[in-house]
């Protein structure tokens, strides 16, 4: 039984695995930086403590504090939430080591999946279609699918076709991604790739893929138990997103037709099974203008937008990402996930989206959630709160939902005239333009619409 977990994240996600665990009757652990002395979760966990100054590197990402932490005050399992620690294998190590249940997958199914070459390879064998690419043992001296030399990378770029996508082996949150349209700006892009990759990930290795225009990005989301169970919670539409980063997110697609929803969700799960796939995952896909869908990569952890998944099937899944680290049995079969309604979710960040997305933290001096019937507001802020420039601009998610499409965008719209957050400038006004589009009304949205 897990009794007391140490939630090794921040922010709204630090917030939302606490309240989980109070419904579980489960005791809390947060960990802050100096910068988060102040921050939401920190008020709300059951225990408390300061683990180092504001930068990641010496706080959130310092693997012995948050484990002295977690000796200390004598917890049994560590919730990683949905950045920082949540995809790294080596720390999933370490927590076993200590005899403190990582929840999440298995190291192994973060090792694997967590490096995109390698999760290419691996749902390959599974049956899922790849987007045209290096791939390993289809080009002689490849090193595990990956791309030595700029020269290398547009002798395959004039295979394949431009663009293309010069990606980070290790790379996530829309990081280590360059698109290159031709080969003088492959040969100047596929070192500023590796540079990202080495400075963020610490990993320089990249990949080429074949950059498909006008795309729809699908991800499904997955549970896995450790007795070989696996179910798929329906997928997402993630396609307006910003640099590669996601904004708004809706479930069930909109953007799709029911008989490719449901084979990619089956595909989905049957590749999880295939790889012995443990605990909350995400499979993604890039679907392109004649419904070709392609395996796009594996996030191995919880992600920000599981809220729409669990609005369509009301199931918690954070209390299951719980139950299952537990080692209990999914007790439910794909027949029983039913999809009822419509959800969709605005990730409020602290930009404003009139000066390029600057970020802009700083003190809120009035902050007013929305409320009423189908909508749900996930945050970290309160009247008073500074927002620290030292971290991710997430502040708050809105999810509206309803019994169909046109609820949820009725109500959503109805919750942004009524969100109020003064004092910095937020992507609010963003997504009250993005709701009034006729292109998002009709559902006629791809990776590029923002731009």
């Amino acid at each position: 039984m897990i009794k007391k977990i140490l939630i090794a994240n921040r922010g709204e996600i630090a917030v939302r695995v606490i309240r989980a665990c109070k419904d579980m009757g489960i005791k809390t652990v947060a960990i802050f930086s100096t910068a988060d002395e102040d921050a939401l979760h920190v008020k709300y966990a059951d225990e408390a403590y300061c683990i180092g100054p504001p930068p990641s590197a010496e706080s959130y990402l310092k693997y012995a504090n948050i484990i002295a932490v977690a000796d200390f005050a004598n917890v049994n399992a560590i919730h990683p939430g949905t950045g920082f620690l949540a995809e790294d294998a080596q720390f999933a190590e370490i927590c076993e080591a200590h005899e403190i249940k990582f929840i999440g997958p298995s190291v192994t199914n973060i090792a694997t999946m967590g490096n995109k070459v390698q999760a290419r390879e691996t749902v390959a064998k599974a049956g899922l279609k790849l987007v045209p690419g290096s791939r390993s043992g289809k080009r002689k001296n490849s090193k595990k699918g990956t791309v030595e030399t700029a020269d290398e990378a547009a002798q395959l770029a004039e295979k394949i076709g431009y663009p293309v996508g010069i990606k980070a082996v290790a790379g996530g949150g829309g990081r280590g991604i360059r698109i290159a349209e031709n080969r003088p700006s492959l040969l100047t892009l596929f070192h500023t790739a590796k540079a990202e990759g080495e400075a963020s990930f610490g990993n320089g290795d990249v990949y080429i893929e074949k950059w498909i225009e006008e795309a729809r990005h699908i991800e499904v989301q997955i549970l896995g138990d450790l007795h070989g169970n696996v179910v798929h919670f329906g997928e997402r539409e993630c396609s307006i997103q910003r640099k590669q980063q996601k904004l708004l997110e809706e479930a069930p697609a909109a953007s799709i037709p029911s008989k490719l929803r449901s084979e990619i969700c089956k595909a989905a799960a049957k590749a999880a099974k295939a790889i012995g796939y443990t605990n909350a995952g995400t499979i993604e896909f890039v679907v392109d203008k004649e419904d070709n869908y392609y395996f796009l990569e594996m996030n191995t952890r919880i992600q920000v937008e599981h809220t729409i998944s669990e609005s369509i099937t009301g199931t918690d899944l954070i209390k299951e990402q719980i139950r299952l680290a537990m080692g209990e049995q999914l007790g439910y079969n794909q027949s029983d996930i039913q999809i009822q309604g419509h959800a969709i979710e605005c990730r409020i960040n602290a930009e404003d989206p009139l000066n390029n997305f600057m970020p802009s933290p700083g003190l809120i001096t009035n902050y007013h959630p929305p409320g009423g019937i189908g909508i749900r507001v996930d945050g970290c802020i309160y009247t008073g709160y500074t927002v620290s420039p030292h971290y991710d601009s997430l502040i708050a998610k809105l999810i509206a939902s309803g019994r169909d499409r046109e609820e949820a965008i009725a109500r959503l719209k109805r919750a942004l005239s009524e969100f109020e957050i003064e004092g910095i400038k937020t992507t609010i006004p963003l997504f009250r333009n993005i709701l009034n589009d006729e292109r998002f009304r009709s559902g006629t949205i791809f990776t590029n619409f923002l731009e």
